[in-house]
């Protein structure tokens, strides 16, 4: 085994224990951590088995098989970018919606206490 694939399986397993550490203590949400634990276990799997890459490229049909891995990362990375940005999307507009129920609570009230007691 070459020294870089140690390097690349203790970056994966490093990841993963980070993932779960950050999961385990709340400052990580399952859903966002799952991407990166999936993420350190292809990195772990890879730098245990580097001919699954050539493996992998050959049956896409690619031929200089490193390639698809910086494929693969642009891709997920973009995927990750669009989730976020939907995340966000929903937030600012649940922001929005609340705020707007706070608005219409606070315009009600003053008209409640101006009514005599029955």
């Amino acid at each position: 085994m070459l020294s870089y694939h140690v390097v690349v399986m203790v970056i994966g397993t490093g990841v993963a224990i980070a993932i779960l550490f950050l999961i385990r203590r709340d400052h990580l949400y399952i859903r966002q951590g799952l991407f990166w634990i999936l993420v350190a276990a292809a990195s772990f799997l890879f730098g245990m088995w580097p001919p699954l890459i050539d493996a992998v490229g050959f049956l896409f049909g690619i031929s200089y098989p490193p390639t698809l891995l910086l494929l693969g990362a642009i891709v997920a990375l973009v995927v990750k970018a669009l989730l976020g940005d939907i995340a966000l999307t929903k937030l600012s507009r649940d922001v929005r919606r609340l705020n707007q129920r706070i608005a219409l609570l606070e315009s009600e009230r003053p008209a409640r206490e101006s009514d005599p007691p029955r």
